[in-house]
C-alpha cells in the first residue's frame, strides 16, 4: 500500500513536467512489482489456516487482474505515463486498503 500509495503521489506531482523523468517508471513498476509478491504470498498463504476471508482474497485477486490489464494495455500507457501509472498505483493502494480492513471477512 505505502510503495503504491508513494508512487502514485509522486507521478501526480511530477505530472507537469515536460519530459518526464526517467526515473518514475522504474519506481512504478517496483510499487507493482511489491504487490504482485503479496499476491504471490497470499496464494502461498491461502492453504493454511486460518482462511484470510473471502473479501480479503477478493481484493487480492482484484489487485492481481488490475496488474495484468495494466502489463496488456502497456503500450497505451505509453502515450501519458505518468498519469497512467499514477493512477493505476493509487487504484493498487486503494483495493490494498480495502483487502487489509476486510481481513477474516466471509460472505
Amino acid at each position: 500500500m505505502v510503495a503504491n500509495g508513494t508512487a502514485g503521489v509522486v507521478g501526480l506531482i511530477l505530472l507537469r513536467r515536460s519530459p518526464p523523468p526517467r526515473w518514475y517508471l522504474p519506481v512504478a513498476v517496483g510499487a507493482f512489482a511489491i504487490a504482485l509478491l503479496q499476491v504471490g504470498l497470499g496464494i502461498v498463504l491461502l492453504s493454511r489456516q486460518p482462511a484470510p476471508g473471502s473479501f480479503h482474497t477478493f481484493y487480492g485477486m482484484v489487485i492481481a487482474f488490475t496488474l495484468a490489464f495494466t502489463y496488456i494495455y502497456r503500450s497505451q500507457l505509453a502515450k501519458r505515463p505518468m498519469l497512467g501509472y499514477s493512477l493505476i498505483a493509487l487504484f493498487v493502494m486503494g483495493l490494498g486498503i480495502r483487502g487489509w480492513m476486510n481481513f477474516g471477512v466471509n460472505l
